[in-house]
């Protein structure tokens, strides 16, 4: 039977980054990633050579890249930890990639390990496309198992985290009750607490959501998932008797407790500011969501796979980049917006309780509608800051958008693995999840294209409607507000 290659990329796209991480998925549903790597000796020079669309490589320079692509499953057999961050290694004639948690080695051709193991490898090709001049486009061998394989989503592997923000803004022009509160004169708490410092991945999540000042909580997630991905952090610790539970509610600095209002209460001026800084507030619950969903459910579902945990710390990741960006942004307007001096809502937290009881409520309620619902909001406030002029809000606006497809994509894979494991038809599940943890429609218009490519076909939300009628048990309101940007419902 003849193999099944998907297309990739064009080879050009890929001269960025050393490693990229794909994620499949088959017309069954089945969900599949892959590594890339590109380890061509000469990659700097020739990346150099690329500063522009109309820029080619040789034919030499493109036989010599072809010649380094390899491609592998993204999880260690072993364990199931993620090897996107694995080092690779010359042994002999051979290349080694070495996993991070268990100093596991496979080659990067065969898949084979001196310890019996083996990865699955896939073959990598580069051929001519049919553009004019023809342009070498790369494909890889599809996964068994599965038909009609897409590839869903393409993501570099980077140490990078966000542009350095910007010096702190002169905050001089504002009046003391328009400035945020002062901090305190006392040192800021160290990224790795001094006494008892965390040990699994369940005490860093529960950790993060225990800390209030934003940055802190940025850097604590830029550090706990390189820890984890690299190893350094060896186990998650779901499966033990003794894991933290994370908060009711994660806590915030004073003044932004002072600034938060009920989202009935949100100002109905949709000005540039408003619009970033309520974007902002959105994310820094995102982070708090995507470290939740792994402190709150993973001790009481201990079968979950280690590429769950791999998939909801990138997610935590990317939030923490998107507030980084966003508060950024909010620093270089002019006036300057400092985060916080602006009221904020915690109606996204409100729908988070509604979940509290249920990991698959809580994929289908945050992921699979609240996310989604960003997805269809997302390109309307891009073409405000568009027709604004604010070009650089509008390339990270589409940043943004670009992460929270995969993010979707997330919530679908892992509902859907839910579904299967206990042998139920997920959208049938779904829609059942929405209308008992919903409240109202389901709104459209829909953006078809971005949720179809995350999983999430018409039938899953067409015509469909919460029915939950009353406030759930220790919760203050979880309607969806009149407000829209960014992560769904404000």
């Amino acid at each position: 039977m003849a193999q099944e290659f998907l297309l990739v990329s064009p080879l050009k796209q890929l001269l960025t980054h050393f490693r990229y991480l794909l994620t499949l998925r088959s017309q069954e549903g089945v969900y599949h990633q892959l590594i890339l790597f590109r380890l061509t000796p000469s990659e700097t020079a020739i990346a150099n050579k690329i500063s522009t669309p109309e820029d080619e490589l040789s034919s030499a320079e493109s036989q010599e890249v072809a010649q380094q692509l390899y491609a592998m499953e993204a999880q260690c057999p072993h364990l199931g930890a993620d090897i996107s961050h694995a080092e690779i290694e010359e042994c002999d004639s051979s290349l080694v990639l070495v996993c991070p948690w268990h100093r596991y080695d496979f080659d990067l051709k065969t898949g084979h390990s001196e310890t019996g193991l083996k990865a699955c490898t896939y073959a990598v090709q580069v051929r001519p496309g049919g553009s004019d001049p023809p342009e070498e486009r790369v494909w890889v061998e599809a996964p068994e198992g599965g038909t009609n394989w897409r590839l869903v989503e393409l993501r570099p592997v980077s140490e990078d985290f966000a542009d350095p923000p910007p010096p702190p803004p002169d905050l001089s022009h504002l009046s003391l009750s328009s400035a945020p509160e002062k901090r305190s004169d006392l040192p800021p708490e160290p990224i790795v607490p001094a006494g008892n410092p965390p040990k699994t991945l369940i005490e860093w999540a529960v950790l993060i959501l225990n800390t209030a000042d934003p940055t802190l909580k940025v850097q604590r997630t830029r550090h706990a998932v390189n820890a984890f991905r690299t190893g350094v952090i060896k186990s998650i610790g779901h499966r033990s008797a003794s894991a933290p539970r994370p908060p009711e509610e994660p806590p915030r600095e004073e003044a932004i407790i002072k600034n938060t209002v009920e989202s009935r209460q949100m100002s109905r001026r949709k000005n540039r500011a408003v619009m970033l800084h309520a974007l902002a507030n959105i994310e820094q619950w995102a982070i708090d969501l995507a470290w939740d969903i792994i402190a709150r459910f993973g001790p009481s579902n201990p079968d979950l796979p280690h590429a769950f945990f791999s998939d909801f710390t990138k997610m935590a990741l990317d939030e923490s980049k998107h507030f980084t960006l966003l508060t950024s942004r909010l620093a270089a307007l002019s006036p300057a917006t400092p985060y916080g001096s602006i009221p904020v809502h915690a109606a996204l937290w409100e729908s988070a309780r509604v979940t509290f009881g249920s990991l698959r409520s809580r994929l289908a309620i945050i992921h699979l509608v609240h996310e989604a619902r960003g997805l269809d909001v997302n390109p309307g406030t891009i073409a405000k800051f568009a027709k604004a002029g604010d070009e650089e809000s509008v390339k990270m606006l589409e940043i943004i958008h670009a992460d929270e497809v995969t993010h979707v994509t997330a919530g679908h894979r892992w509902f859907t693995w839910l579904c299967e494991r206990e042998g139920i038809d997920p959208v049938k599940t779904f829609r059942d999840e929405v209308r008992r943890g919903w409240r109202g429609d389901v709104k459209g218009p829909f953006n078809v294209e971005d949720r179809e490519k995350a999983g999430m076909t018409r039938e899953f939300f067409e015509d469909l409607k919460g029915e939950m009628s009353i406030d759930p048990p220790n919760t203050r309101e979880t309607a969806p507000p009149r407000v829209e940007v960014g992560y769904g419902p404000l």
